[in-house]
């Protein structure tokens, strides 16, 4: 949610922000209703002290027998009662109109964002590791599993529809260790407190990390009003929804593995075999709140995070920092990781890492304050994947494959697999 305050101070730069994004000035139709609200505002101010005085004058009219002034001045209050009833309703009116223009429109990027159209402008940062060099033609992690007879479409098809998966043994096992494996690292080496939150979560919650309005339909809704979550971003980041924190413990840093849930509405034909893309997947997430000082150095800090998960798997990955047209709706400045897949011959994102600043703490009203001091200010916000389970499962997979079909399990991954280095 962006600060009515700061496009009334310089408009200019907050269309020039968005027209990086490629989006049309607006700031002139937001400050139009503002004034008309701001107008409304003065009015019924100036209707409330009118009438106040007034009333005062009716017990002043009546104690001096001015019958004829009090019965004048009773019916000025009643005319004033009237209009301030409709002054007041145009004032709701116009903050429910602007608050809903607010709500839909997209994060100002930072200034280090280059400027593209959608992600042939994004900016190679850096790569790790060496994409392996097979002798032998390499499969893609679909065929491997089905071959191994432990990753199952057809059986998850017939019991839920297209993109579920079904998976068995070793396979099952292997996911579940990346998943260890990931909270561990981010608890016992880069200081995230691990949370185990709801996974259904209402209207409010939904909003405040900017998945409401605008992307209702990227969701799945239950019949009594809950959002299934389709990130833990969602509740970590609502953790300080509606509070004043003490910037004494700031930054806080919370992480979670849980299912996510996602419509994949605008994804038709995309991806539509195997498990890179599904309604239900499993995500290690990972949540800082920050001042506004501190969320830059988090930013690159979360990243880092997430890029030792796949160094410590031995996973070749490149970091891609987004441009102006590819950026999420609620980011200011977002990194992507992506790991190599040999059987696409292609890198492929596994993680988002974004900095918020304060957008989605507009809209939870979540701020600190320094200890002492009468001002609070609102938080800063970032979210990371730390990272999707089932796409590092892809990756382990199809890197870590011999000519056989058999799955070499990463150092990292043994001493959560019982023993098992290879799967086949």
């Amino acid at each position: 949610m962006h600060d009515i305050k700061t496009i009334r101070d310089d408009p200019a730069a907050f269309d020039a922000g968005l027209a990086r994004r490629g989006l049309a000035p607006i700031s002139a139709q937001l400050l139009a209703i503002d004034q008309s609200r701001r107008e409304a505002q003065a009015r019924r101010d100036a209707l409330l002290a009118r009438r106040n005085a007034a009333s005062k004058e009716i017990g002043q009219a009546k104690a001096q027998k001015r019958e004829d002034d009090a019965q004048a001045l009773m019916a000025e209050v009643a005319r004033l009662k009237d209009e301030l009833a409709a002054v007041e309703a145009g004032e709701a009116d116009a903050s429910s109109r602007l608050d809903a223009e607010l709500a839909t429109i997209a994060n100002i990027p930072q200034a280090d964002v280059p400027d593209g159209r959608d992600e042939a402008g994004n900016a190679e940062q850096r790569r790790w590791g060496e994409p392996p060099r097979f002798s032998f033609k390499p499969r893609e992690h679909y065929e491997l599993g089905e071959a191994l007879g432990m990753m199952d479409f057809e059986r998850a098809s017939r019991i839920s529809g297209a993109r579920f998966t079904v998976l068995r043994g070793p396979l099952a096992r292997l996911e579940r260790a990346l998943a260890q494996f990931m909270l561990d690292l981010h608890t016992g080496e880069f200081g995230y407190t691990e949370a185990s939150p709801p996974m259904l979560v209402r209207d409010q919650a939904a909003f405040g990390t900017g998945n409401l309005p605008k992307f209702a339909d990227d969701l799945f809704r239950t019949t009594n009003g809950y959002w299934l979550i389709p990130t833990a971003e969602v509740p970590l980041t609502n953790l300080v929804a509606g509070e004043i924190v003490d910037e004494g413990l700031l930054p806080m840093r919370f992480t979670a593995h849980t299912a996510c849930f996602r419509s994949e509405a605008g994804a038709a034909g995309r991806d539509t075999r195997g498990m890179l893309r599904q309604h239900q997947f499993n995500k290690v997430e990972l949540v800082s709140i920050t001042t506004p000082e501190q969320s830059v150095a988090e930013h690159e800090r979360m990243t880092s995070a997430a890029e030792e998960v796949l160094r410590r798997l031995g996973l070749p990955y490149r970091v891609m920092l987004l441009c102006t047209g590819d950026m999420g709706f609620a980011s200011r400045k977002t990194y992507d990781i992506e790991v190599w897949l040999p059987g696409q011959g292609a890198y492929r994102e596994i993680s988002s890492c974004s900095n918020c600043g304060d957008f989605q703490a507009r809209r939870m009203n979540a701020r600190c304050r320094k200890a002492g001091e009468k001002g609070a200010r609102h938080v800063h916000t970032l979210n990371g994947s730390g990272i999707a389970i089932g796409r590092a499962l892809i990756a382990v997979m199809e890197n870590f494959q011999d000519e056989r079909g058999r799955i070499s399990v990463p150092p990292a991954l043994r001493p959560y697999m019982g023993g098992i280095e290879t799967i086949g």
